[in-house]
C-alpha cells in the first residue's frame, strides 16, 4: 500500500479543473480510479493525517495544528469508537496507530518525510520532531527546508516516538524511497509518502525551494515524477495499491462539509471549525487489480 497525502484544495479546483493539474485530474484516473465522494475529516491540517493512520478524531490542539508540541491530556480510548477523550499533541501510549499494528502483525511501514533532516538543527533526519512541551518550529518552510512535523503523523504517539530505534527505522527521510522500491523486499507493507511544503501544494509561492506556476503544478511536477516510479516497481506490480489524496479542502473558510454522517466528536463540537467535516477533495486509486479509467 503507498499513500501520497497532498495539502489543502478542493475538488472543484483539482479534480474538476483538469486544465491546472492534467497529470492529477486526467491521467492518473484514466489508469485507476476516481473517488469523487472523498472528504477531509476536519479542519485544519494535522488533525486529518492523524486520524489517517489511528483513526482519532480532532481535538482543539490538533485542529490548531499543534503549534505547541505538547502531551495529549484526558482518558485512554474509550469503548465508543476507541476515541481518547481529552485535549493535545502527543497521545498516549494506549491509543495505537495502523504503524503499531503492522508491527504486531511482522509486517513493516514507513512513513517517507520529504525534507525532513534537511537542517539537522531544525529537525532530525529520522522521526524528527519537536522536543515535548516546546512550540513547533517547523510551522513554516525554509530555504532548503519544507518538512513540516504537521504533516508527520506517526509522530504524535508515543507508542512510535517512545522507542528511539523503532521510531527511527520506520520514519524516515524521503531520501530512501528511490532504493526502497528497487525490490520486493526492501518495499514496506504501508508506505506512506509526504511531500514536503511546496510539492505537496500547500505553498505558493515556495520558500524551501523555486516555485512552478502554481500550487497544482507543483503538484503535477512531483507526483508525474514519483507516481510512475512506485508503479514501475516490483511490489506494486506484484500485488500493490496506490492512494492519492489531499488532507482537507481549501480551508475551513471554504468547504467545511461532511460525509458518512459525521457527527461533533467528543472532543470538539465543530471538527470542521465552522462545519462537521474538512470538506470535498476526492482521491484518486491505481492498482494492477482496478481496471483502469472506472
Amino acid at each position: 500500500m503507498f499513500v501520497i497525502v497532498l495539502e489543502n484544495e478542493g475538488y472543484a479546483a483539482t479534480f474538476g479543473n483538469p486544465a491546472a493539474d492534467p497529470y492529477l485530474a486526467k491521467t492518473l484516473p484514466s489508469k485507476g480510479v476516481l473517488l469523487t465522494n472523498y472528504y477531509g475529516i476536519g479542519h485544519v491540517s494535522n488533525d486529518n493525517y492523524i486520524a489517517m493512520i489511528s483513526g482519532q478524531g480532532p481535538n482543539p490542539d490538533t485542529q490548531g495544528d499543534c503549534l505547541f508540541y505538547s502531551n495529549f491530556v484526558g482518558t485512554n480510548p474509550t469503548a465508543l469508537d476507541q476515541q481518547a477523550v481529552g485535549a493535545g499533541c502527543v497521545y498516549p501510549v494506549p491509543v495505537q496507530t495502523i504503524g503499531n499494528q503492522l508491527s504486531e502483525n511482522g509486517l513493516n511501514w514507513k512513513g517517507y518525510l520529504e525534507d525532513m533532516g534537511n537542517i539537522p538543527s531544525r529537525e532530525s533526519a529520522t522521526c524528527g520532531h519537536p522536543a515535548l512541551n516546546s512550540p513547533d518550529g517547523t510551522q513554516t518552510a525554509v530555504a532548503g527546508d519544507g518538512y513540516a512535523t504537521r504533516h508527520n503523523p506517526f509522530v504524535y504517539f508515543h507508542s512510535i516516538i517512545d522507542v528511539t530505534a523503532y521510531c527511527a527505522a520506520h520514519v524516515v527521510s524521503f531520501a530512501g524511497l528511490a532504493n526502497d522500491l528497487k525490490r520486493t523486499d526492501t518495499t514496506p507493507a504501508l508506505s506512506f509518502i509526504v511531500p514536503n511544503l511546496c510539492n505537496d501544494g500547500h505553498d505558493w509561492p515556495c520558500k524551501n525551494q523555486a516555485s512552478g506556476a502554481s500550487a497544482l503544478a507543483d503538484i503535477d511536477t512531483f507526483l508525474s515524477t514519483w507516481v510512475p516510479r512506485i508503479t514501475s516497481s516490483p511490489a506494486y506490480k506484484k500485488n500493490g495499491l496506490l492512494a492519492v489524496l489531499f488532507d482537507e479542502s481549501d480551508g475551513p473558510q471554504g468547504d467545511s462539509s461532511a460525509c458518512c454522517n459525521e457527527t461533533p466528536g467528543p472532543n470538539t463540537p465543530l471538527p470542521g471549525i465552522t462545519g462537521l467535516g474538512g470538506g470535498r477533495v476526492g482521491a484518486v486509486l491505481l492498482s494492477p487489480f482496478i481496471r483502469a479509467g472506472t
